[in-house]
């Protein structure tokens, strides 16, 4: 027997980038033929894809920790790693997705509708790439970024036009049975459907889904019973169905009261469900008492402003009447829906006076702390080789160029202040001298590199030759015996 998931917290992450590769071309007659270490690649992202197939969140329930795969580092010979894949998680139709303190994050609706729930680092750049008119043969390549990495939450709702609303064994479940080809789990006692059940209807021209759910009880909207596994399904539907039990067996209840807690909890649930289009069902009718009940207690019903049925599931009574009302409902309902238009692109360029990032003075024990924030400062303290003395004269540069440098001044920093980029739990520290290029040993001017300007052996022997041979020649026309 297959259980039924609809609501499961998820713990996502996606594929780390690749390192990118410092690699210095090598062949025969050509000592240093130039970089060629290739870009790493791109971790994979993890994605939500709505999958009409799925219907339950049970494969999440018991495996809840998924990861995509990450990317391989750049080699060299301007070869670049491979991407990572994409790990796809298909869910159902109607599944809501919220981050731990219930904000929702995505909708998802209709097949195909997707959502990255955590997005592959970039990788690394190989020294190949990083290789300018200034800094022609770097030392050193980028590192690649790691993969987001969260929690969600997972809620289904139902994608129906009508929900069934009732007390347990109301016969809800009977009626979907006769009004569609679904075939739910029937019985005589309380809590028999423990899962929705959908079922397709055919009226006329108009096709509609009409939805079975748990039984409803006093204190629903509260948790009590199903409750609020209950509630959420019952979200997404246009119209309400009472289905109210006229040959129930308890001696304090009766339609009218029944539908009065129907209703209470409903309100008390919010929603917008206390003001759907509904109509009354009067079920089991084909019983002798039940008849008399329905007659009884339709007036009141219809001064109340209900539209009342008088059905049976078993006898096959008035299911005809019943499904075009619900047509004609359902029709109603999306005609008055507005026409989804479709998604429009737009722009918003960067303010003028919008740095990327932003710089905030902080006193931690007495210390001052300059703490910078931004995507791209974060980005590249990530990607930087710390071991790396180039590397790290390569970051200072990228910084410098981003304006980090000017907002420290204009914030006060002074050599020696600490300077943290990133957040307080996951910063890098550093004592901040003014020109960002201490610890960088082997640059000069920043940018450049001065490995190639210094003399190499073999080129050092052919110009000594080359000199020794424009000497004798000097010689040779300065010599004249005559």
């Amino acid at each position: 027997m297959t259980t039924f998931v609809d609501r499961v917290e998820l713990h996502v992450a996606a594929g780390n980038g690749g390192h990118g590769c410092a690699s210095v071309h090598r062949e025969k007659f050509k000592p240093l033929g130039g970089p060629d270490g290739g870009n790493g690649g791109r971790g994979g992202d993890v994605m939500l894809v709505v999958d009409q197939s799925v219907t339950t969140l049970l494969d999440y329930h018991h495996s809840p920790h998924r990861k995509a795969t990450n990317g391989k580092p750049g080699e060299g010979g301007n070869r670049s790693g491979k991407d990572g894949q994409d790990l796809i998680l298909p869910v159902p139709d109607g599944t809501v997705v919220l981050d731990r303190e219930g904000n929702v994050l995505a909708d998802l609706v209709g097949h195909g509708t997707s959502y990255v729930a955590a997005q592959g680092g970039r990788g690394g750049l190989g020294n190949a790439a990083l290789a300018s008119a200034r800094r022609k043969a770097p030392g050193f390549a980028l590192l690649g970024v790691p993969g987001g990495a969260g929690d969600v939450i997972l809620e289904l709702k139902t994608v129906a036009d009508v929900a069934l609303v009732g007390y347990p064994s109301a016969g809800k479940s009977s009626l979907i049975s006769v009004l569609s080809a679904a075939k739910p789990k029937i019985a005589d006692y309380p809590f028999t459907t423990l899962v929705p059940n959908l079922g397709v209807v055919t009226a006329g021209s108009t096709v509609y889904t009409i939805a079975d759910v748990p039984g409803l009880i006093p204190g629903a909207s509260q948790g009590k019973g199903l409750g609020l596994e209950f509630l959420r399904h019952v979200e997404r539907c246009s119209v309400l169905v009472h289905v109210l039990d006229t040959a129930t067996l308890e001696s304090d209840r009766d339609p009218v009261s029944d539908l009065d807690v129907i209703e209470a909890e409903l309100r008390q649930y919010g929603g917008g469900l206390e003001n759907r289009p509904r109509l009354v069902v009067l079920n089991k009718v084909d019983i002798p008492d039940g008849q008399d009940l329905a007659d009884l207690v339709r007036p009141d019903l219809e001064e109340r402003g209900y539209r009342v049925f008088e059905v049976s599931a078993v006898a096959h009574k008035g299911l005809k009447e019943l499904s075009y009302a619900l047509a004609e409902l359902v029709a109603g309902a999306r005609a008055a829906k507005p026409q989804e238009e479709a998604t429009r692109i737009v722009i918003r360029p960067k303010a003028v006076d919008d740095a990327g990032f932003t710089v905030t003075r902080e006193d931690e024990d007495g210390e001052v702390v300059y703490r910078v924030r931004g995507e791209k400062p974060e980005r590249w303290v990530r990607q930087t080789d710390f071991n790396n003395d180039e590397a790290v004269g390569y970051l200072a540069d990228r910084l410098n160029r981003l304006g980090v440098e000017d907002q420290l001044m204009k914030a006060g920093a002074r050599a020696g202040d600490g300077v943290a980029i990133g957040p307080e739990d996951d910063a890098v520290v550093f004592d901040w001298e003014p020109s960002m290029s201490a610890g960088a040993e082997m640059l000069g001017r920043r940018g450049e590199d001065h490995r190639f300007e210094a003399p190499r052996p073999a080129a050092q022997r052919r110009r000594d030759r080359d000199a020794e041979r424009d000497e004798s020649e000097r010689e040779f026309k300065d010599f004249n015996p005559f």
